[in-house]
């Protein structure tokens, strides 16, 4: 059991899991909280648009760029939710530094 510790401790393989959990498990909510609360408040600045409905016509193709946006914020909130959850976890801990072999 030891050296299955270690490997997992080594190879960094808990910080992976980790974030890969909560990524799932935050990735609906912060969805809705980007999709019901931050785009109407986007929408109301800018003059009550629908940011996800912003796009451009180029041919016979619609380029979607509101929702690309949404989508990025989403992705900066998720980041950001994992990287300060980890921390203040203090799972940054569990991982083993390498030594350098020389």
């Amino acid at each position: 059991m030891k050296g299955f510790i270690d490997f997992i401790r080594e190879q960094g393989v808990m910080g992976l899991a980790i974030g890969f959990i909560l990524g799932g498990a935050v990735s609906k909510t912060v969805a809705s909280l980007v999709e019901n609360i931050i785009n109407p408040l986007i929408g109301l600045a800018l003059g009550k648009i629908n940011l996800v409905d912003k796009a451009f016509t180029l041919g016979s193709s619609s380029i979607k760029y509101g929702a690309f946006i949404s989508t990025i914020i989403d992705f900066i909130i998720i980041a950001a939710f994992i990287y300060f959850g980890f921390r203040m976890l203090g799972l940054e801990k569990l991982d083993k530094k390498k030594e350098p072999k020389i």
